[in-house]
């Protein structure tokens, strides 16, 4: 464009201006730079919201799946029978794959979904998870397998989740829970069991399982293995309820550390093994409550499993207790205990045990006020303090002491030999009279 004549006169005088005031020069340059850092600013917005767009434009949704955004992503009732993990974008947060024909789980199924915070696999055919099938989940929060065919918890199935709050197992055919299933995995505020057909936890099912608020047990359990919940750290509740043991075997809680609450109840317990609670450690409260037992040869609670309270209350015992039956309770437990609600039968077994003093002459009253018999049937229901005191004088009175132990093969063998000459005698007297 060509200047005018007063264009050219405009200019001058500018530039003569900016001569005699330097400060408005100063000003105009400040503003110019300025300018052209906004404009130098909203390209490279631009730029990035470009290359942003096309990035998320870069994968295309996989078939049978429903695309929210980038982060979120629903195959829902696709008929799936693998996962589409080429498909996905690496930046899912959120992935339902529930209602498809998955069968298996392989080893780093879900490898380099690393933002992936929740995943869903409900109602799908998996049979079978393989070992470290979830590694590479470093963000993953909540874990949801339910009403599956799923049988048995693999070793090292649902290893190595750091930082998973909660796994949902529930309305599964999970049978058995094997070794080092959980290993590795921490922080977990949930893990839901519920609904399965559990029938045996093996020795080490839970170890390297650290700091978990709530484990919910499923009903029906038939074995616990010695050392079950070995390695298992920092619980606020285990709760095992409904159970069908045949025994509470020796050594059932060794390992388990910092329980809040450990709570035993509702169950066919069989017989308490004598150290079914030996190295269980740091307890706030140990619970044994409304349950069935055939028997108690020993319920050891030393200072050593450092627990503050324990509670035996509304339990059925059906062979009375022996003297030594509740070892050291009374100095073990540091913050008290109670031993109410409780039925046991009424006869001279119980009331030498009552005499033995198990916890102390303080709790001697409490014990036979507030628990009450099985048998006899005339009693049944009543308070044990309402057994007529001539009856536990008797008892305590004709307590014969066992035969040494030595002897008491020989004394066995000695009537059984005397039974049979008898028998033998008899008949041959009987056939002479013939």
């Amino acid at each position: 464009m060509r200047l005018t004549w007063s264009h050219k006169r405009y200019c001058r005088q500018r530039a003569q201006h900016l001569t005699t005031n330097p400060s408005d020069a100063t000003a105009t340059s400040a503003r110019v730079f300025r300018t052209r850092q906004m404009n130098g600013m909203r390209a490279l917005i631009t730029l990035i919201l470009m290359i942003s767009t096309n990035s998320v434009r870069s994968w295309a949704c996989p078939s049978d799946c429903i695309c929210l955004s980038h982060t979120q992503i629903l195959c829902n009732s696709g008929h799936l029978t693998f996962v589409p993990l080429r498909d996905l974008p690496k930046t899912v947060e959120h992935l339902s794959m529930t209602k498809n024909n998955l069968t298996y789980l392989p080893t780093d199924t879900f490898s380099g979904l690393r933002h992936l915070r929740k995943l869903t696999l409900d109602t799908n055919d998996i049979h079978r998870i393989d070992r470290f099938a979830f590694r590479g989940l470093p963000r993953l929060r909540e874990l949801s397998i339910q009403h599956t065919p799923l049988e048995s918890l693999d070793k090292f199935s649902l290893a190595g989740l750091q930082n998973v709050t909660a796994i949902l197992l529930g309305y599964n055919q999970i049978r058995v829970i094997h070794e080092f299933a959980f290993a590795g995995t921490a922080n977990i505020r949930l893990i839901l069991l519920n609904n399965n057909p559990l029938h045996m936890v093996s020795a080490n099912a839970f170890s390297g399982l650290t700091n978990v608020e709530h484990l919910i047990m499923p009903s029906g359990i038939q074995q616990l293995q010695p050392d079950s919940f070995n390695g298992l750290d920092s619980v606020g509740l285990l709760k095992l309820s409904f159970m069908d043991l045949t025994s509470l075997k020796s050594y059932t809680f060794r390992g388990l550390s910092h329980v809040h609450v450990l709570s035993i109840q509702d169950s066919d317990l069989g017989v308490i093994r004598a150290d079914a609670f030996a190295g269980l450690v740091h307890v706030g409260s140990l619970n044994l409550l409304n349950n069935k037992i055939d028997a108690m040869q020993s319920l050891s609670v030393t200072r050593d499993n450092r627990i503050r309270h324990f509670r035996f209350n509304g339990n059925h015992v059906l062979d009375s207790p022996r003297r030594g039956t509740f070892v050291s309770l009374a100095t073990a437990v540091s913050e008290g205990f109670t031993v109410v609600g409780n039925h046991f039968p009424c006869d001279c077994h119980l009331f030498r045990f009552i005499d033995s003093r198990p916890f102390g002459n303080a709790s001697q009253d409490l014990f036979i006020g507030k628990n009450y018999c099985i048998s006899p049937l005339e009693l049944n229901g009543q308070p044990i303090a309402v057994v007529d005191p001539t009856v536990i004088d008797k008892c305590l009175q004709t307590s014969v002491a066992a035969p040494p132990r030595t002897n008491t093969g020989v004394t066995m063998t000695a009537v059984l030999v005397a039974a049979v000459v008898h028998v033998l005698t008899g008949l041959f007297l009987h056939d002479l009279a013939v």
